[in-house]
């Protein structure tokens, strides 16, 4: 049984009658009828734009241009963004949507915090690299992943740079030596080496990004696509096994917030198997979760974001920081919030460490509450547009469904972790990569219209 987070209606079964009498296969790996559609809605290749972008995300180069500190993807993205913004202004990107605009203002409110903070001399480094990670990444994910197939293709790389960081990731954990960062130390420099203390007898493995969560991070993003995108009328060993690849890369980084983002993709796919002939069946899921809320909020206390913080962590330190970064980030964003402190020290005690390791917190605090909103307005239109889509094909509904669950392991961890460079980049990419969902039309009407 496909999932999905539409319900079945009349309206619903009368587009699957008529989706069946059209006989056109849904499955990017079954039979194909793709000569009975138009010749607009064939499949084609993937843009090798977002192909070399995707694989410069795993490559952890440190390039020096006079001075800014480029990456592989960074130079990809400077190479795009113009481009990409040509195509969404011309409409060839789609309808232009909320998330489009808030997340551009997100760019220029931190671009504007930066210069009047630092004047335009200090701004222009860190506030060009916003626009170029930010819109870069989102834009090349709305002009070129604009198909199921684009979709499909996509999780399919992304899929393979993971397994193929496995081994070296099992290796690393192992012998506590990162060879995927000396392999490609060969060549260009990387990022220092993160050797933290050894949790079950193993290293935490960092691989090819700054920090072991990051790691996790990456990995754990793309766990539910897997099981959905890819296993997308495959059977159970094919999809249990795939995404039991990218469930162990995620465990090897032993960092509580990405296997927490990838147990909530479980519990959300779990449901609606589980309940998939349910209509209300999300209904019933909030309601479970204020539920739970409630009944935390009556035995402990704790306040509930803490009670998780303090049960679900190998390190009760760091749970115990964490607790005290959202106290005085607060605290911070109380004495600055407009346009933040910049690039300046947050307000905190001097004993305390200054990384601040919430990601939807980080933005108040550095560049004030506007850009706290414009950010979490791009996130949550993106999400309840597309989740809220009807009128899909089976195939088109399961993807919809699989772009949810990433986005929420996504909402999950950002409360325990800040996403920044390659882990950021993606998350931007992959909250632009379902607006396809939103412009397409079902094969049985694209069928229906060319046939009338």
């Amino acid at each position: 049984m496909a999932f999905g987070v539409d319900t079945i209606d009349g309206r619903g079964q009368q587009y699957r009658r008529l989706q069946r009498r059209t006989v056109v296969a849904d499955s990017p790996d079954g039979p194909s009828a793709r000569h009975d559609l138009p010749s607009k809605v064939r499949a084609t290749g993937l843009s090798v734009v977002v192909i070399v972008f995707l694989v410069s995300l795993f490559i952890p180069w440190i390039i020096s241009i006079g001075s800014f500190r480029m990456s592989p993807n960074r130079l990809v993205l400077t190479a795009a963004l113009v481009p990409c913004l040509f195509l969404w202004v011309t409409g060839r990107a789609g309808l232009p949507r909320l998330t489009d605009f808030a997340l551009i203002l997100y760019s220029v409110w931190i671009s504007l915090s930066l210069i009047v903070l630092h004047g335009v001399g200090v701004a222009a480094q860190p506030a060009g690299i916003v626009v170029i990670e930010t819109l870069g990444a989102y834009f090349v994910a709305r002009c070129f992943i604009r198909t199921a197939d684009d979709f499909h293709r996509m999780v399919r790389i992304l899929f393979i740079m993971v397994v193929c960081m496995l081994p070296l990731a099992f290796f690393e954990a192992l012998t506590t030596i990162n060879i995927s960062r000396i392999l490609f130390g060969t060549v260009l420099p990387t990022f220092p080496d993160v050797n933290y203390e050894p949790r079950w007898g193993m290293r935490r493995v960092q691989s090819v990004f700054e920090h072991p969560i990051l790691f996790g991070v990456c990995a754990s993003s793309i766990f539910g696509m897997t099981y959905l995108v890819l296993g997308y009328r495959q059977s159970l060993f094919r999809k249990v096994f795939r995404t039991g690849l990218v469930g162990m890369a995620t465990f090897l980084s032993l960092s509580a917030g990405p296997i927490t983002a990838m147990a909530a993709q479980v519990v959300l796919m779990g449901w609606s198997w589980v309940f998939t002939n349910t209509r209300y069946r999300w209904k019933l899921f909030l309601a479970g979760f204020a539920a739970s809320w409630i009944f935390i909020s009556i035995i402990s206390s704790q306040s509930v974001p803490a009670f998780y913080i303090t049960h679900f962590t190998f390190d009760q330190q760091n749970a115990y920081f964490r607790i005290l970064i959202w106290e005085f980030g607060m605290n911070s964003i109380s004495h600055y919030p407009v346009f933040g402190t910049g690039l300046n020290e947050w307000v905190r005690p001097s004993w305390m460490p200054p990384s601040i390791d919430m990601f939807w917190l980080i933005h108040a605090i550095w560049y004030g509450v506007p850009a706290a909103f414009f950010m979490a307005l791009a996130f949550l239109s993106a999400y309840y547009s597309i989740a809220l889509k009807a009128n899909l094909t089976d195939r088109e509904a399961t993807y919809r469904f699989a772009y949810i669950v990433a986005m929420t392991g996504y909402f999950v961890v950002g409360w325990t972790v800040h996403f920044w460079n390659a882990s950021y980049v993606l998350f931007a990419f992959l909250l632009g990569s379902g607006f396809w969902i939103l412009d397409t039309e079902t094969t049985a009407r694209k069928i229906g219209r060319t046939q009338s």
